[in-house]
């Protein structure tokens, strides 16, 4: 399952830990398996797990948008944890594989982005293969789409998400589903 043994639910004994591991259920990202691992350090599985759930879910940039970078990224990495995993709310929202395709292959020429879309994908994939171009002139063309409170959200989003995904690949973790 993982090259770190998840502990058993309940051996999770922090209720406030229990209660986001059942919300990262409940959104389908992540599966009960990523709390179940970090849990080992309650205090800071929870603020990571809060982090992660306020960023998915909540802000002003489309949930769905940061489902499809959130996918890219973990593709990026080769991550077969979270490359599996699918958000139930952007699933209900309509999000289709197609999209999810689109947005991490060839979404520049895809018609189904609006350029503030390829805007932010292309803000992902070049924090990921080339961070050097994400420079002034970068940030002015994303301030024609996104507000400097929007560019923040995603870059932070970015940032967590990247990490998470970059762990759990070293873990060789695969999603309870596909266990």
């Amino acid at each position: 399952m993982s090259r770190l043994a998840p502990l058993e639910l309940d051996h999770i004994e922090d209720p406030a830990l229990r209660d986001l591991t059942a919300q990262c259920v409940d959104l389908g990202v992540p599966d009960e398996l990523f709390p179940r691992i970090i849990a080992r350090v309650p205090a800071q599985a929870r603020n990571l797990l809060g982090v992660m759930l306020e960023l998915h879910t909540n802000g002003t940039v489309d949930h769905q948008l940061k489902e499809i970078i959130r996918i890219q990224l973990a593709r990026f990495v080769d991550d077969p944890y979270f490359s599996a995993l699918r958000s139930k709310r952007a699933i209900a929202e309509g999000l289709t594989e197609e999209r999810i395709d689109a947005g991490c292959g060839d979404y520049e020429d895809s018609e189904l982005f609006t350029e503030a879309e390829r805007m932010a994908l292309r803000f992902a994939d070049q924090l990921f293969l080339d961070p050097d171009k994400v420079d002034k002139i970068f940030y002015d063309q994303m301030r024609e789409f996104w507000t400097d409170a929007q560019i923040m959200e995603i870059g932070t989003f970015l940032a967590i998400y990247h990490g998470a995904h970059l762990f759990m690949k070293t873990l060789d973790a695969r999603p309870l589903a596909a266990a």
